[in-house]
């Protein structure tokens, strides 16, 4: 937190929505109470960071982003390659925000958001890494919905972590909906859309 509040350092970070092939379900994951940032919080499929090498570097299409979002699907969920191809990875926009986890740590991120809707299986299937994912599950919009608002009563136990929380908020919903009307994942973020860094 010292280096976001003093410096203002800022890094590129990756948010996977990874769905069933029906697009009715999505996949949520609840961090590892090991880990250094928002531990034992409800979040997206998996969110993460490109490394600096050269094959997550590379700008066009998002290749870098869609690459390092299939090594940590991996990494994270044990889902294979070929059950996620980069062709599948759809990217919609990007999201700027800050977020304090303690006083020690926090993240400040221009935060790339991709979906995917793999096509030959109903539910891909994953063995969660137990230093990363401590509970995994596949929730409806409405049970999510209830998520979410038992993430903001105090006391309930559930945490939900800012950006995906962000992410709800603003777009999450009628990106969801599109898909659904439009039976795929290509046409979900509109030009503007994909074309903007949100500042939230």
């Amino acid at each position: 937190m010292t280096n976001i509040m003093d410096h203002n350092l800022l890094h590129r970070a990756f948010s996977v929505f990874l769905f069933s092939a029906d697009g009715e379900k999505l996949l949520l994951q609840q961090r590892a109470s090991e880990k250094i940032t928002f531990p034992d919080a409800w979040t997206n499929t998996c969110c993460s960071h490109p490394l600096n090498t050269a094959d997550e570097l590379v700008e066009e299409n998002n290749l870098g982003v869609r690459t390092a979002a299939q090594r940590k699907l991996f990494h994270e969920l044990g889902i294979k390659a070929e059950d996620v191809p980069l062709d599948q990875f759809h990217f919609l926009t990007r999201i700027h925000y800050l977020a304090p986890s303690n006083e020690i740590w926090g993240e400040h991120e221009i935060d790339y958001i991709l979906f995917i809707r793999p096509k030959h299986k109903e539910l891909i299937d994953f063995e969660p890494v137990a230093n990363e994912v401590r509970d995994v599950k596949w929730v409806t919009q409405e049970e999510l919905r209830v998520l979410l608002n038992q993430g903001v009563k105090p006391g309930s136990g559930i945490i939900v972590t800012p950006w995906f929380k962000l992410i709800c908020e603003h777009f999450l919903f009628k990106w969801w909906d599109r898909m659904l009307s439009e039976g795929s994942v290509e046409k979900v973020a509109l030009d503007d859309e994909v074309k903007k860094i949100y500042r939230l």
